[in-house]
C-alpha cells in the first residue's frame, strides 16, 4: 500500500518524499480513507507509529484555501505536542496559502490576536488558552469541519474534561470529529462517543510499534548511588542524543545540576522552565545541540525525534504504560533503539508490573 493507494494528492506525497516517507504506516493505512470519507474515527496506536500524519494528511487534503472560516481545531494536552504539531503542519503549506495559528499558554497573547486577525484555517491549541480566546469572542469555532483531539487519554489524565466539554458547545452543530490516542481506555470513549456519530474504531495492536528494536536493560542500584550509577552509564555509552525522564520537576533540576558539573552537555524541560526558553531548547535539541536532554513526563509527551538513540529512565515511570511511551521515544523510523531503567528496592513492585505487561524479564546491567 502506497499513499497514492490511500487517495492521498500528489502535492502531499512530494513533501512526504522530500522528508524520507514513502510508505504509511499501519495506523495510517487504516486511517486515511476513512477520514477522507468523512467518518469519526477514534484510533489507538502505540507512541511512535505515526498517528499525526494519520490525521493531517487528510486535513491537507479536505483544506479549503479560499475560505475566510476557521476549517480545523486541533487539541493538544501540551504546548509541546502543539509546537511539533504545528511545525509538522507548516511542512505542508508548501504555498503558503493555508493560515496556521497555534495557541497555547506563555506564548504572547497579543501576538496570536494580531495572526487573528487574518484568515485562520487551521488552529492547533491547548484547552486553557483556546477558551481564554473563546470568552474573548476572538475565536469563532461555529464553522468548523473537522475536530482532533490528539493524545486524549493524556488530555483527561491532566484534567481537561471540562474544558474539552465547554469547548465543544462552541463548534459547529455538525462536524467531522477525530479522536487519537496512544491508550484508549473506557473514559477516553465514553468522552468519545458523546459528541461522535456512529464512529469508527481503528485499533493498531502493539506489534506495529517497533518496541521489538529497542534493547531493554535494568540497572539495581539505590537511591543513593542511583546518580552515580547514571552517570557511569552514560560515560560508557556515550549516546548520540538520549533523554532522560524524572519523575518530578525537583528531581530534574537537582540532576540537571549534578549533571551539569560532571561536563555533561544537558539541559531539563518541565512545565516551571519559561516556555520561550522550552522552544529554544527543544530547537537545540533537535539540530543534536543538546546531548542529553531531561524531561518530566508530561514535559515529553509528543516529543517525537528520530535521532533520539537513548533513554534512561532515571525515575521508574507510575504505570506500565508510562514505560512504554517512554521507550517508545528511541527505535523510531526502523532505527534500534537502547534504553536503560535505573531501579532501587523500594521500585521492584513497579518492576514487576513492567515486566509482567512485557511479558518478559527485562535483562539486568551490570555497571
Amino acid at each position: 500500500m502506497d499513499f497514492k493507494n490511500l487517495g492521498i494528492n500528489e502535492n502531499i506525497i512530494n513533501v512526504l518524499n522530500k522528508n524520507g516517507i514513502k510508505t504509511p504506516t499501519p495506523i495510517q493505512e487504516e486511517s486515511i480513507p476513512k477520514i477522507l470519507d468523512g467518518k469519526d474515527i477514534i484510533g489507538e496506536a502505540k507512541t511512535g507509529t505515526g498517528k499525526t500524519f494519520a490525521f493531517l494528511l487528510p486535513i491537507f487534503q479536505n483544506i479549503l484555501p479560499n475560505s475566510k472560516d476557521i476549517q480545523v481545531l486541533i487539541l493538544s494536552p501540551t504546548r509541546e505536542l502543539a509546537i511539533q504539531i504545528t511545525d509538522e503542519c507548516k511542512k505542508f503549506n508548501v504555498n503558503n496559502d493555508i493560515n496556521i495559528l497555534s495557541v497555547y499558554g506563555g506564548k504572547d497573547i497579543g501576538n496570536q490576536l494580531k495572526k487573528l486577525k487574518n484568515n485562520i484555517h487551521i488552529i492547533i491549541a491547548t484547552p486553557g488558552r483556546l477558551l481564554d480566546h473563546i470568552n474573548r469572542k476572538t475565536i469563532n469555532l461555529s464553522k468548523l469541519k473537522t475536530i482532533v483531539i490528539d493524545e486524549a487519554d493524556q488530555m483527561l489524565l491532566m484534567g481537561f474534561k471540562n474544558d474539552i466539554e465547554k469547548i465543544m458547545k462552541f463548534t459547529s452543530k455538525k462536524h467531522q470529529m477525530l479522536c487519537f490516542s496512544a491508550t484508549i481506555d473506557s473514559q477516553v470513549k465514553k468522552l468519545a462517543y458523546r459528541y461522535m456519530v456512529d464512529p469508527l474504531f481503528i485499533d493498531v495492536k502493539s506489534p506495529t510499534i517497533s518496541i521489538d528494536k529497542i534493547k531493554q536493560e535494568v540497572i539495581e542500584t539505590t537511591d543513593r548511588w542511583k546518580q552515580n550509577a547514571l552517570c557511569a552509564a552514560l560515560k560508557e555509552d556515550n549516546p548520540f542524543m538520549a533523554i532522560i525522564f524524572c519523575r518530578t520537576k525537583r528531581r530534574a533540576d537537582t540532576l540537571e545540576i549534578a549533571l551539569h558539573q560532571k561536563g555533561f552537555n544537558c539541559q531539563k524541560i518541565h512545565s516551571d522552565v519559561p516556555q520561550a526558553k522550552r522552544e529554544r531548547i527543544m530547537k537545540s535539541f533537535r539540530k543534536a545541540d543538546i546531548q542529553y536532554l531531561i524531561a518530566t513526563d508530561v514535559a515529553a509527551r509528543g516529543i517525537d525525534i528520530s535521532s533520539v538513540s537513548h533513554i534512561y529512565n532515571y525515575d521508574v515511570p507510575e504505570t506500565p504504560e508510562s514505560y512504554i511511551h517512554r521507550i517508545g521515544r528511541t527505535g523510531r523510523a526502523g532505527e534500534d533503539g537502547y534504553t536503560c531503567m535505573f531501579i532501587a528496592p523500594k521500585d521492584s513492585y513497579h518492576l514487576n508490573e513492567i515486566e509482567e505487561k512485557l511479558g518478559f524479564k527485562i535483562p539486568r546491567r551490570e555497571i
